[in-house]
């Protein structure tokens, strides 16, 4: 091998690194999103998405364009209200694949996103779960990869009475037969259930902002973190 093609095959193992860094990234930000969705952590759920007109969430409600319209949804949701402890929009980012584009600074992703929402309203909780396809597309700005169109496809929707399983084989189960967990090692000293309010602490700072998060300041306000399960 002469040096020419040893040169080539360097540069092509460093693009070969720095494509993974960058998918590493990505899968990051979509997974903090979802982390963020959960509580509905709006300032940093707003800053995962990139400037610029040309930026969307699109939801089953519709089309949100540009920052000031995702800031529009995200703050007015449930702006001006203090988060119930028994909110809950538990959206888990499953089964990620990314590919980043030839540029390095555009990419594509497709995840399954799967879990609960619990929504206070009117002195009552309207539940259900859900599931769907998201598919994306990023864009780096500053060094930091962002969202630039994030689109959740529902195609699951159901509250938790109505299932998916005929109810004559719910009752066809002989509860006498389902296997129990065995003894632990040691018992679980707190389990931050709903609807505790609690927040699990991030280890890392936001992936765009490079700020701490704010899941301290709401655990902090939390009046007990007594496990009533």
């Amino acid at each position: 091998m002469n040096i020419e093609e040893l040169e080539a095959k360097i540069n092509l193992l460093e693009n070969q690194v720095k494509i993974l860094q960058d998918i590493e990234e990505i899968k990051k930000l979509q997974r903090a999103y979802g982390y963020y969705l959960e509580h509905w952590m709006a300032q940093e759920v707003i800053d995962c998405f990139a400037d610029g007109p040309d930026t969307a969430l699109i939801i089953w409600v519709g089309t949100y364009l540009g920052k000031e319209g995702i800031k529009r949804y995200f703050n007015t949701y449930w702006g001006g209200q203090e988060i119930s402890p028994e909110f809950l929009h538990e959206v888990m980012q499953l089964s990620g694949i990314v590919d980043v584009e030839s540029d390095g600074q555009t990419a594509k992703g497709r995840w399954y996103g799967w879990g609960v929402i619990a929504l206070p309203f009117g002195g009552g909780i309207v539940q259900a779960f859900m599931g769907g396809i998201y598919q994306a597309e990023y864009v780096k700005q500053d060094g930091k990869w962002k969202f630039k169109r994030l689109e959740f496809n529902r195609t699951l929707h159901f509250r938790p009475g109505e299932g998916w399983v005929k109810p004559e084989r719910v009752a066809a189960v002989d509860r006498q037969k389902i296997r129990q967990p065995i003894e632990p090692d040691l018992p679980r000293a707190f389990e931050p259930g709903y609807p505790s309010g609690y927040i699990v602490p991030f280890y890392y700072k936001h992936p765009v902002t490079g700020k701490e998060t704010t899941e301290g300041i709401r655990n902090s306000a939390l009046k007990s973190l007594k496990n009533d399960g």
